[in-house]
């Protein structure tokens, strides 16, 4: 009697764990195998995500180390496009402009935006992908995120070349 006892405490233990397991990786599957290949892959997808982390940190020491503005860049990918915010303590003269040219060269049109360039300068914008007729594969937040960032280095190295 006391080893049923034991067995079904396991078991009920063993149950509520998987669940758990099943609701922190987001998956739909009802079966123990399938929620641990779900959890696998949610691993991997973590590990991604702190790769591509810790390749932006890198970036942006860099670009901070050889730029007297420190510009801040997050892009995060929306149901039908982008939502790209740019920050720096400081006005960035003729920033914006380098900006919305990487905008351009993406093919995104900025549906809605918000600027300020007085004392800070400060950019949220949604873009999305001009699809029209076109066949192109489609992008990605870090796509954009490089191009934004390249951008700012190129009006970095702008701004160094005048002083």
């Amino acid at each position: 009697m006391k080893n049923m006892v034991s067995r079904e405490r396991k078991r009920a233990a063993s149950y509520k764990k998987l669940q758990m397991l099943r609701s922190i990786t987001n998956s739909h599957a009802q079966g123990k195998t399938s929620i641990i290949l779900d959890a696998t892959k949610y691993i991997e997808e973590l590990k991604e995500r702190v790769e591509r982390i810790k390749q932006d940190i890198a970036m942006a020491e860099n670009s901070t180390g050889q730029n007297s503005f420190p510009v801040q860049l997050w892009v995060e990918a929306q149901d039908k496009g982008f939502l790209i915010k740019v920050f720096s303590e400081r006005s960035c003269r003729g920033l914006l402009v380098f900006i919305l040219e990487a905008f351009q060269e993406l093919g995104l049109d900025v549906l809605q935006a918000r600027v300020s360039c007085s004392e800070c300068f400060l950019l949220e914008a949604v873009g999305v992908k001009d699809d029209e007729g076109s066949s192109e594969c489609l992008l990605d937040a870090p796509e954009v995120k490089r191009a934004v960032s390249h951008a700012i280095q190129n009006w970095s190295a702008e701004v160094n070349e005048q002083q």
